[in-house]
């Protein structure tokens, strides 16, 4: 039976919640060369409780340091990149390259370094001082751990104890703990391997990072709701994001969710006109790639009626057939998409293509295309922009202009939304308006481009409107705002200048002098 990792050491679970393995998608085998334990109640208060002890240490604790910490993880990740794109291959059945060790495992060692960086620099703060009053004010770590929940389509970047909620809440000053999930327990496990010899190198107190594998779901509110964690961080499923949510809301915490995106696609006329074969192309790329597992897959696309909507149809048609399924990553996976495309058809799509579990070794669902008139989707809209986590996709027709902006106007809440226009200004004149509608339905709003693929930069949002996740104002990806979550506002009235952080004193750790801004410094605009 392998080990939680409990209070800075390897621990024997207690095991009385029973155990689990592993699979591999590609061939559907159990795992069993590994059993991994799932925790009860009283190793679940045992982290907490060594957590909390954790946050009051790190208080105490510089910037720098845990900076260093997270530079050491990344280079010991980076070093282990072979063994654990290996792993991670035989847990998931993802590409070994150039997915996970070309493009993954690089992106997440990015992701922790950016983390470090915004540890360091310590703008992601927000110091501010009000002179008039001397009141000052910063964001500060929240003294208590952060739970982080991982999902399984990308056992690296988004892995409850590598990805990037673990690195913003760490750079925010805040212990984690991390579940891992169970279908890539070893690969999570490696990973917290190197996160505790990193934290033990740099001497941060023992329960910065813990990990457990999987708990019984009462238990796992009861663990949201518990009274010294701080916050909570997940992706993945609608259902199960929306249980935590209501026990973390119920007691209080803050929770952080991407649940649920079908990224609308539309494609105004002039541009299917000028190069509706290539959008084809490029739509069809997106969604099946990585299977559609990919929390940005374009799952929904608006048209209107023309011989241009019915060539991209047939084109999509064809490319959708003659795709083999990919690999999902669960056996529930299958289900899953499975019951997502009988509920679609249920509420009046047309199965164009696929439609069917794949008789394949692996986990696979064939690439669907389905098709429905803007009146039925306007009729049933609830039903027919539900996501479907596979190479799924939904073109909805619409008569004309003013129908597909009464599809936007519809929409729930998606991480993305996608606007073709043609590049001779033919659509120029519908595009302001589509767009007002659209701005506010999505996290990030593209022009002339799909929407998988997520850079991590200081100007992404990862986000967007319920229910794609669970408040608008924040990102999961890009430094340093998506640390911000993972933090309180403290402020600090009349505190002696001695008593203060040392960033809101009147020289910042750098040594710069603040500049005076309409009565008030900040350390963002600072000036030697």
């Amino acid at each position: 039976m392998q080990k939680i990792l409990l209070n800075g050491t390897w621990t024997e679970s207690t095991n009385t919640a029973g155990s689990f393995h592993a699979f591999n998608p590609s061939n559907k085998e159990e795992l069993t060369e590994r059993a991994f334990p799932t925790s009860d109640w009283q190793e679940l208060e045992a982290l907490v409780d060594a957590g909390h002890a954790a946050a009051e240490g790190l208080a105490d604790i510089p910037a720098a340091t845990v900076a260093d910490f997270l530079e050491t993880y990344a280079a010991k990740i980076e070093a282990s990149t072979d063994k654990l794109a290996e792993i991670a291959n035989l847990e998931t059945g993802l590409p070994l390259t150039p997915r996970l060790a070309g493009v993954e495992i690089p992106r997440t060692v990015n992701q922790i370094r950016q983390a470090a960086a915004a540890a360091r620099a310590g703008d992601w703060a927000r110091p501010t001082i009000d002179t008039a009053t001397n009141i000052r004010s910063m964001h500060g770590a929240l003294g208590g751990p952060v739970i982080v929940f991982g999902p399984n389509n990308f056992p690296f970047a988004y892995n409850g104890i590598a990805g990037g909620d673990f690195a913003s809440a760490i750079a925010a000053g805040n212990p984690v703990i991390a579940k891992a999930h169970p279908a890539h327990p070893y690969t999570t496990q490696l990973l917290a391997e190197l996160a505790q010899a990193a934290a033990e190198e740099h001497q941060l107190p023992a329960g910065t990072v813990q990990l457990f594998y999987n708990t019984p779901p009462e238990l796992g509110l009861n663990l949201v709701a518990h009274p010294k964690v701080a916050a909570i961080a997940f992706t993945g499923s609608r259902p199960g994001g929306l249980a935590l949510k209501a026990a973390a809301d119920k007691a209080g915490k803050p929770i952080y969710l991407e649940m649920s995106s079908v990224n609308p696609v539309f494609i105004m006329p002039g541009a299917l006109q000028e190069r509706g074969a290539d959008i084809a192309t490029e739509l069809h790329g997106s969604c099946t790639l990585g299977a559609g597992q990919f929390c940005t897959k374009p799952g929904l696309v608006v048209v209107q009626k023309s011989p241009q909507s019915d060539e991209l149809l047939a084109s999509l048609t064809q490319n959708f057939a003659s795709s083999p399924a990919g690999i999902l990553l669960t056996a529930g996976g299958v289900e899953a998409v499975s019951k997502s495309v009988t509920q679609l058809a249920a509420a009046g799509a047309q199965i164009l293509a696929g439609g069917n579990i794949a008789d394949t070794p692996h986990y696979g669902y064939q690439p669907t295309l389905l098709s429905v008139s803007g009146d039925a989707f306007l009729a049933k809209p609830d039903k027919l922009q539900s996501e479907a986590f596979g190479a799924v996709c939904l073109v909805v027709v619409a008569n004309d202009f003013e129908q597909a902006l009464a599809i936007a106007s519809l929409l729930e809440g998606n991480l993305t939304g996608s606007i073709y226009s043609d590049t001779a200004g033919s659509d120029d004149a519908n595009y302001p308006t589509l767009a007002k509608q659209l701005r506010v339905k999505v996290g990030r709003l593209l022009n002339d481009k799909v929407p998988t693929g997520v850079a991590v930069c200081p100007a992404m949002n990862h986000g967007g409107p319920y229910p794609s996740t669970g408040h608008p104002g924040f990102t999961a990806v890009g430094f340093p705002a998506s640390v911000v979550r993972f933090s309180a506002l403290h402020s600090y009235d009349n505190v002696r200048h001695d008593r203060l952080p040392i960033t809101l004193q009147d020289k910042n750790p750098t040594g710069k002098l603040l500049r005076l801004v309409d009565n008030n410094y900040t350390t963002a605009d600072a000036q030697t």
